[in-house]
């Protein structure tokens, strides 16, 4: 491998989950680097739709370890239901063994949950359009250093000492806004238990990634989200809370930069988001609804409906750009069979102005340069090769290719595990 990243490129929901659970059968560890459980990974095993917040997304491979680092936010109440339910599916999840949670990893509160709901609603027309699941607060509370750790979940001074750092604080907030304040014994008490039953996964998990790369082991990090909703990359203020670029890699883990070797992007053959904020080459009226039906388009998470676009060759050029992808996946092609014609993004237009270059800070006003390529009708799930695929679907990939500047190197054409197929390519960012 030896250390590969998998990251979405846009506002996330490419299905990265499938593309981490496909990279990890030649891996030894897999390590998510941010985000919290308000992002989704789906899986598909055995027909049976899986759909993980916070366990890494290779947890079907019993061989590999599943890492959560130390740039996740964790809600541990959440992370032991997600694990009590993997469990109760067959899924052999053995805390400690091959599944480790940073001690370094903040913590989620039922009060971060009632803050950004606060927020949310203040906002009013503004609103980001979060989950309503607590991240922001938790890692505002990082930010501040105000935030508790899954460490000192099995450290009871350590927990107690940074409850009373807190809850003080918290109360006075949650009364202004007439939101129930915290009892801290209670969720002392609560926490307590949360640290007991997860004490065997806890640990120094950058100490373990950093032995595993220095023994040539192989490491997958997991991307959540996409570098559009990156905090510093993305398209400001409606993001997440955490980089969702390769750059959160070593900050989210505690590797160091160098041990990276090879970062994949994945993009749908179209564009969704969901929640609120600037989607240049959004969809509306008939073909959205059509195309959103086709592909099954809600969210893993909160089930909302995704919001549909075309394919932006020019944002997934910046976003390949500012996280170094030497290689694209290109999901979800079967969806555009029926589809006359295909579109691509080639450039953003304001007023007699026309960008090729995308901004992130600078998206107000623009219409879309579109380029319309022939469809194809060919049901394309059982084609594994790339030249067997239908002529207008590969020139569909050529052309992404050509305009993003990145060669598509495994292609996406089902939801099953073995619906994809790959092509040799030359990697790095043309």
């Amino acid at each position: 491998m030896p250390t590969t990243c998998v990251i979405g490129l846009l506002w996330g929901d490419e299905g990265k989950g499938k593309i981490i659970d496909l990279f990890a059968q030649d891996a030894d560890f897999v390590v998510r680097f941010g985000g919290g459980h308000n992002a989704g990974h789906t899986l598909i095993r055995d027909g049976q739709k899986l759909v993980l917040h916070l366990v890494p997304s290779a947890i079907l491979r019993p061989s590999v370890v599943n890492v959560i680092g130390n740039g996740v936010v964790v809600d541990p109440a959440y992370l032991r239901q997600e694990i009590d339910e993997l469990k109760e599916t067959g899924v052999d999840v053995r805390l400690g063994e091959n599944l480790l949670v940073s001690e370094g990893a903040h913590v989620v509160l039922p009060v971060h949950q009632a803050l950004d709901r606060v927020a949310e609603k203040m906002r009013g027309a503004d609103k980001i359009g979060t989950t309503g699941r607590g991240i922001g607060p938790a890692y505002a509370d990082r930010a501040s250093r105000s935030g508790l750790r899954m460490g000192d979940l099995i450290r009871p001074k350590r927990l107690r000492a940074a409850l009373a750092r807190t809850v003080t604080e918290k109360n006075a907030l949650l009364r202004a806004f007439d939101e129930e304040v915290i009892d801290a014994a209670a969720l002392e008490g609560q926490l307590l238990e949360l640290g007991e039953a997860l004490r065997p996964a806890i640990c120094d998990a950058g100490h373990a990634l950093r032995e595993a790369v220095r023994e040539g082991k192989r490491v997958l990090c997991e991307g959540a989200q996409g570098v559009l909703l990156d905090v510093d990359h993305g398209t400001y203020p409606f993001v997440t809370s955490s980089s969702a670029s390769s750059g959160g890699i070593a900050v989210g883990t505690g590797l160091s930069p160098k041990s990276l070797d090879r970062v994949v992007g994945v993009v749908k053959a179209y564009a969704t988001r969901v929640g609120e904020g600037p989607f240049p080459s959004e969809l509306h009226g008939e073909i959205a609804e059509t195309l959103r039906a086709a592909g099954g388009e809600y969210g893993a998470t909160t089930g909302r409906p995704r919001r549909i676009g075309d394919f932006d060759a020019v944002a997934v050029r910046y976003a390949a750009a500012v996280s170094g992808v030497d290689e694209l996946v290109v999901t979800n092609l079967d969806v555009l069979s029926g589809f006359e014609p295909l579109r691509i993004v080639t450039g953003h237009r304001r007023g007699d102005e026309v960008l090729d270059r995308f901004s992130a800070c600078d998206l107000d006003d623009l219409e879309c340069v579109v380029e319309e390529l022939p469809g194809f009708t060919e049901n394309v799930r059982e084609i594994r090769r790339f030249q067997d695929l239908p002529v207008n679907a590969q020139r569909y990939i050529e052309r992404i290719e050509e305009l993003t500047g990145v060669p598509v190197a495994t292609i996406s054409v089902g939801p099953g595990r073995d619906e994809v197929l790959h092509r040799a390519v030359e990697a790095g960012v043309r």
